[in-house]
């Protein structure tokens, strides 16, 4: 009996994280599935793999066949350490596994028997019933990103889209091929949020069911409006008097148009809330206006004259301001 290096066989490293491991399971279960794949060892290799990716998904499994150490090479003769199986089931409470979630073969090689035992063995005959060499497996989860109107957000909408995937046609090859959706945005949803459409995602194998499909949403950058969470930030001009004076003006939100009075003497950069204005999530956001003071560009004649006066009149009551708090 043969070590089988699994991580070798996945073409991943030891340290390759979960996520990793089935991303490579995918790429090559792809590549050398009996039903397309064009390699003369493609049924075992396709073997192979499922059964390493069965050891290297599960926690509990791939920790006992890294016990094994890193001194063994593959094609190596093999024999199990004394007392292996007695002490591994021990460790995980004499449970045993289960291969009913097994994506290859119901045959596995006697070096994974040798570790995992005759129950795991029985198990799996039971899942895939004996002359099958192969069962359904779900489709893996597809992800894309597509980008909205805020406005979409504050009203709901119905959207449509485009994806270009890879498919296997009946020669085995892989094409891409246009698929237009379409997708509710839902009201009140956020820049980052997902939206699932369930079996949009890749095809599965054997017959399998498709995957699912997670779609990011983000928002076209509105030259009004910046969003942050759910609350919503805009930048409202105002006048030198409307600032000093106090007024009230008119704000225009994604929905409506809102009446806001500005108190006396406000400064540029001030903010106001808006509350509830913002995105119509669960708890809604908030609407913050920002203020920013603006002068005409080019004055008159008369209004240059008039701030004159007001220089004059601001300078002098603050000159004597100053004169009383020095007596």
């Amino acid at each position: 009996m043969n070590y089988k290096d699994y991580y070798q066989i996945m073409d991943v490293d030891k340290s390759a994280t979960q996520a990793e491991i089935k991303k490579a399971y995918r790429k090559l279960a792809r590549k050398f599935h009996p039903d397309v794949s064009k390699e003369k060892d493609a049924e075992q290799r396709f073997k192979e793999i499922g059964e390493a990716y069965e050891v290297l998904r599960d926690k509990e499994k791939r920790a006992a066949y890294d016990q094994l150490g890193s001194n063994w090479k593959a094609g190596q003769g093999f024999t199990p350490p004394p007392n292996w199986q007695e002490h591994y089931q021990h460790q995980q409470g004499g449970a045993g596994f289960s291969g009913a979630n097994f994506e290859g073969n119901e045959q596995f090689s006697d070096f994974f028997e040798s570790l995992f035992g005759g129950r795991f063995q029985q198990s799996a005959q039971q899942g895939f019933g004996r002359g099958k060499t192969q069962r359904a497996a779900k489709g893996q989860d597809s992800h894309t990103k597509i980008m909205i109107d805020l406005q979409d957000s504050y009203t709901g909408a119905t959207r449509t889209f485009t994806l270009s995937e890879q498919v296997i046609n009946e020669q085995g090859q892989v094409q891409n091929k246009a698929r237009t959706l379409k997708v509710n945005i839902p009201k009140g949803i956020k820049s980052g949020q997902k939206i699932r459409l369930a079996k949009q995602g890749e095809a599965g194998f054997a017959g399998g069911v498709h995957g699912d499909l997670y779609i990011e949403v983000g928002f076209i950058p509105d030259p009004l409006y910046d969003v942050e969470g759910k609350h919503v930030t805009m930048e409202l001009p105002i006048t030198p008097w409307q600032a000093a004076l106090g007024e009230t003006v008119t704000v225009t939100t994604p929905t409506s148009n809102v009446e806001l009075k500005l108190p006396k003497g406000v400064n540029s950069g001030s903010k106001m809330r808006l509350k509830g204005r913002g995105l119509p999530t669960k708890v809604a956001g908030d609407l913050f206006v920002k203020l920013k003071i603006v002068f005409p560009e080019n004055l008159t004649e008369q209004e240059i004259e008039l701030y004159q006066q007001l220089k004059t009149v601001a300078t002098g009551e603050r000159f004597k301001s100053k004169q009383k708090e020095d007596a």
